[in-house]
């Protein structure tokens, strides 16, 4: 696996990470010993980028992650993540403990962080993110907050999750921002928009996050209802009535164009996010090693110029249908 280059303060990761979240939270059933392994064969792969969050579980993906790299953690580079508050108690019908709260209060920050670094089992977090942003307090409080968790050597680089360009800017006057993690691939362009030219102009990297758009771009999805009660993916618009029927379309573009780079969907669809720059490290989110292993072959696969210009003709910006986050959810974007 390649290394990428996330900002200018000199943090370097394998070109492609592994995303946690799954493995405790969100999308159904759960196998710890299946996750496990799959940490552990990313590491014997070359993936060394692991990202989770506090809010993952709640807390229980950190403790996962952190169990899984004892012995290993100095071949890991560990990317984790604070500010969303979360129920303790699940939602309706025992679905996913719902979101209450966004908090970025500097007193908030430290108290996050400590809790993090006992359940990750480590002296230090490699990149510590914020994985919201608090509108009612001031960026450069929390980054400011940040920072002293840096000085005092308790994260080594800061993150920003689903910044708006303008925060971005404000939060690096205070303190270098080495990455910028918000969800990006096919079927999620906007980041093409504004953000993207901003973090270039930074010198920030970018981590995208769903790059397989919740696994709807590996054309194994075929109905909503193959879902698990508690799948988030019951409240998201796109996979839901006709967005699920129009999105299955798009899917079948991609299936397409894949067979004939003999590859399958997901591949392709990670190998485009992977092209899109050498300063954007995609961070596909698996528990099972078998989706792992085609995860990292994406990253041999080589897509000419003639190939991202024809995925750009049959697969516009717009062409997903639904937004990406049900309207309890989406005024934490963008912010």
């Amino acid at each position: 696996m390649q290394q990428r280059k996330l900002g200018s303060q000199g943090l370097i990761v394998s070109a492609q990470g592994l995303g946690c979240m799954g493995m405790s939270d969100f999308y159904g059933q759960r196998d710890e010993r299946e996750a496990v392994a799959t940490i552990h064969r990313a590491l014997e792969l070359g993936v060394n980028f692991f990202d989770t969050s506090d809010m993952y579980g709640p807390f229980t993906n950190e403790e996962l992650l952190g169990r899984a790299l004892k012995g290993r953690r100095a071949g890991a580079i560990v990317a984790t993540k604070f500010g969303m508050v979360r129920s303790a108690s699940p939602g309706p019908n025992g679905g996913w403990a719902p979101v209450t709260g966004i908090c970025g209060r500097p007193e908030y920050v430290r108290a996050a962080c400590e809790a993090s670094l006992k359940r990750l089992g480590t002296d230090h977090i490699d990149l510590y993110y914020q994985h919201r942003v608090d509108s009612e307090v001031p960026i450069e409080e929390t980054v400011g907050a940040m920072a002293e968790l840096v000085r005092e050597g308790k994260a080594l680089f800061l993150g920003l999750s689903e910044a708006a360009p303008q925060t971005i800017r404000r939060a690096h006057a205070v303190h270098p921002i080495s990455a910028l993690q918000t969800e990006y691939s096919l079927w999620s362009r906007e980041p093409e928009e504004s953000l993207l030219p901003t973090l270039r102009e930074l010198g920030i990297g970018f981590v995208p996050y769903s790059p397989l758009g919740r696994g709807f771009l590996t054309g194994q999805l075929k109905s909503c209802d193959d879902f698990a009660p508690d799948d988030y993916r019951r409240q998201s618009p796109r996979f839901q009535g006709e967005n699920f029927a129009k999105n299955l379309q798009l899917v079948a573009k991609v299936t397409e164009l894949a067979g004939r780079k003999g590859a399958t969907a997901g591949q392709l669809a990670l190998a485009w996010v992977m092209a899109q720059g050498d300063d954007i490290v995609p961070i596909p989110g698996t528990k099972r090693i078998k989706y792992l292993e085609e995860n990292v072959a994406a990253a041999q696969l080589e897509l000419t110029a003639d190939d991202l210009a024809e995925i750009a003709a049959v697969i516009p910006r717009d062409a997903v249908a639904g937004e990406r986050y049900p309207a309890s959810m989406i005024g934490f974007i963008n912010r």
